[in-house]
């Protein structure tokens, strides 16, 4: 294991990829049944774990402008909650899609930047770096 990959990284991590396969299989099955209620649920509480387990990931120490983006994921995580609530499908099915395309998207393209930890621990195997 990398020295610097600590277990929160792990955790973090791991909730990352999970919440990505099961946002995946969640937008091809159909929606509306007990099925989504049960993995929407579980989705949530893996976004909020991969959101939680960031404030303990730190560059040089302190915060950086990915934890902005921790505290908004926390909060539209409420918003989506409601808006399943409220049945206000067309809402909640745009900010399910802009959460997974922002949140574990773009944010895992960053992730796998060469100057970063996990994108070294990717690239340097295969000779990429």
């Amino acid at each position: 294991m990398h020295p610097s990959f600590m277990p929160i990284i792990l955790a973090h991590t791991l909730a990352a990829f999970a919440a990505i396969a099961l946002g995946a299989a969640m937008f091809l099955a159909r929606k509306g049944t007990f099925l989504h209620r049960v993995a929407g649920r579980a989705w949530a509480a893996l976004m909020l774990g991969v959101a939680v387990t960031s404030f303990w990931i730190k560059s040089s120490g302190s915060f950086s402008w990915i934890h902005i983006l921790s505290v908004t994921v926390i909060v539209l995580l409420g918003v989506l909650i409601y808006f399943a609530v409220a049945r206000q499908v067309g809402a909640h099915r745009r900010l399910a899609i802009g959460l997974y395309a922002g949140a574990l998207g773009i944010t895992g393209m960053f992730t796998l930047l060469p100057y970063r930890l996990l994108g070294r621990m990717v690239w340097a195997p295969l000779g990429l770096l």
